[in-house]
């Protein structure tokens, strides 16, 4: 649906649900042109069930209106929480995956206002209920898992050097693909960071030509049992560990650092990217919403709205990018 203003105010006034923006009656998403007076909409906004998006020039950035989930604009270079690019780059995305992309959106506007673990906790409970949904398992039947090739060497090398730990993630064969050995080895050593006192910096990178490409697609959905998920994320989350020990943690990114990759780095206190590194949460386009702490980590650093963008269009942004954003602490290399 595509209003001006007025219009939204007029729909806004004749109650506080409008059920004909639902991906259960319409397309799911709610394009507003224009930005005048739509400051008192901010909680209808926020309990619309729909992807909303202001689209506009933030000419003035104070007036920018809060309570939309996004903000597009044709400027180059907006500022927070403007990102430039067309409108039918979301358009595609959300009448792709209607219903994940309200999840994602939903759950984002719900964790801004959680703290670390209640956001980390409120994901996992949104990720396994979409394990059990159409459009994941539609995705899984299309991608039937595939044997990996074994790995000669442990999923996770630790060394200690006078304070500093280093972690470094080792499954270069597969781009550091998280699996369930490499997420248990991960945890073992942020662990044991956090109960030595005498470790003062922890520096976490990947070997090989990727930092990470995310968790392991031939691993998504094999798990069975739903809530066995989500209690397994709520016992051994990586995430909860990095924002521990946030103020010690470096993270050194290079080539992909795709979902799980960028959350969990945007737990730590400094990420350092190198020129070649890029990012991206591919999670919404496969039915589910990003599941390594995205929704919690990554609106800290860049804000809900360019969080939002990221987790439901799936776009890539490079080294440069991230940096001007706040996603990465600085581009070395």
């Amino acid at each position: 649906m595509e209003l001006d203003d007025r219009q939204l105010a007029a729909l806004a006034s004749a109650g506080p649900v409008a059920e004909e923006l639902s991906p259960l009656v319409g397309d799911g998403l709610l394009v507003v042109h224009g930005g005048k007076g739509l400051a008192p909409l901010a909680e209808w906004l926020r309990g619309a069930p729909a992807v909303t998006v202001l689209v506009g020039d933030p000419s003035t950035p104070g007036d920018t209106p809060a309570g939309f989930d996004l903000y597009l604009t044709t400027r180059p270079d907006p500022p927070r929480p403007w990102v430039q690019a067309p409108i039918g780059h979301l358009t595609s995305a959300v009448s792709a995956q209607p219903l994940v992309s309200l999840a994602a959106v939903a759950l984002l506007r719900e964790s801004e206002g959680l703290d670390v673990w209640a956001g980390l906790a409120a994901e996992s409970a949104t990720y396994a209920a979409l394990l059990g949904s159409a459009p994941f398992l539609a995705w899984r039947q299309g991608r039937p898992p595939r044997p990996t090739p074994p790995a000669a060497e442990p999923p996770v090398l630790v060394h200690r050097h006078d304070g500093c730990l280093r972690v470094v993630l080792n499954r270069p064969q597969v781009h550091n693909a998280v699996d369930t050995p490499m997420r248990d080895a991960l945890v073992e050593a942020l662990a044991l960071a956090a109960a030595d006192a005498t470790i003062e910096v922890v520096e976490l990178s990947g070997a090989g030509p990727s930092f990470s490409s995310g968790g392991d697609l031939e691993e998504f959905g094999t798990v069975g049992d739903p809530s066995l998920a989500h209690a397994v994320r709520l016992t051994r989350h990586p995430a909860r560990w990095m924002h521990l020990l946030a103020d010690r943690t470096v993270v050194r990114v290079h080539g992909a650092a795709l979902g799980a990759g960028i959350e969990l780095a945007s737990f730590a206190g400094r990420v350092v990217a190198s020129p070649d590194a890029f990012f991206g949460l591919p999670e919404v386009a496969m039915g589910l919403v990003p599941g390594a702490g995205g929704t919690v980590g990554i609106p800290r650093r860049i804000g809900r709205a360019r969080a939002a963008w990221m987790a439901v269009t799936g776009a890539r942004i490079d080294a440069a990018t991230a940096r001007q954003w706040g996603l990465v602490d600085a581009v070395e290399g």
